[in-house]
C-alpha cells in the first residue's frame, strides 16, 4: 500500500467514530487503531508497530501496525479441492437473510447462479449484499448468522457447476 493511501486511511479513522480499522492482504495486515493519547500507545501481541504518522498539534494520536498475514484458517479450501470460496470483502457482521423474519438467502446444498446474492455483510450500518462469482452448489456455510467476519474470511464454499 502506498503512503498516500495509508495517510487517507489514517485520516478516515481520525475523522470518524471508527475505533479500529484492519486491512488484510496476501502479504501483510495493516491495523489502524485510534487511541486517546500518545501515552496509551503500546505494542500488541503478534503485532509489530511499523509506522506512526508524524504528529501535528491538531492530529490525535493513531497507532498503525503492520503484521504478517496469519496462517490460513482450517476453513480455507485446498487449491486442489476444486471448491470456490465466497469471501467477505470487508470487516463486518454476517447476516444469512435480509431480516430476522426472512428465510436465509441460501442453505447448504442449494444451487446458486453467478451474481446471486448469498448473504449480507453489515459494516458501519451499511448493508452490503454479497454475490457469488460462480454458479454451483453451496457445499459449506462457514459462518453463523450475526457472527462478526474479517476481510477475506471464507463465508461459503461452492462446488462449481
Amino acid at each position: 500500500m502506498n503512503k498516500k493511501k495509508l495517510e487517507e486511511l489514517i485520516r478516515l479513522v481520525e475523522d470518524s467514530e471508527i475505533g479500529e480499522l484492519t486491512l488484510s492482504g496476501p502479504v501483510n495486515t495493516i491495523r489502524i487503531v485510534k487511541i486517546p493519547s500518545r501515552a496509551a500507545v503500546h505494542n500488541h501481541d503478534a503485532v509489530t508497530a511499523a509506522a506512526r504518522p508524524q504528529a501535528t498539534p491538531a492530529v490525535p494520536a493513531v497507532e498503525v501496525a503492520v503484521a504478517e498475514a496469519p496462517a490460513p484458517a482450517d476453513d480455507t479450501p485446498d487449491r486442489d479441492s476444486g471448491l470456490v470460496p465466497v469471501v467477505s470483502p470487508m470487516v463486518g457482521t454476517f447476516y444469512a437473510s435480509a431480516s430476522p423474519e426472512s428465510a436465509p438467502y441460501v442453505r447448504q446444498g442449494d444451487h446458486v447462479n453467478k451474481g446471486q446474492i448469498v448473504c449480507i455483510v453489515e459494516a458501519m450500518k451499511l448493508m452490503n449484499e454479497i454475490e457469488t462469482e460462480v454458479s454451483g452448489t453451496i457445499v459449506r456455510i462457514a459462518v453463523e448468522n450475526a457472527q462478526p467476519v474479517e476481510f477475506g474470511q471464507t463465508l461459503f464454499l461452492i462446488e462449481p457447476a
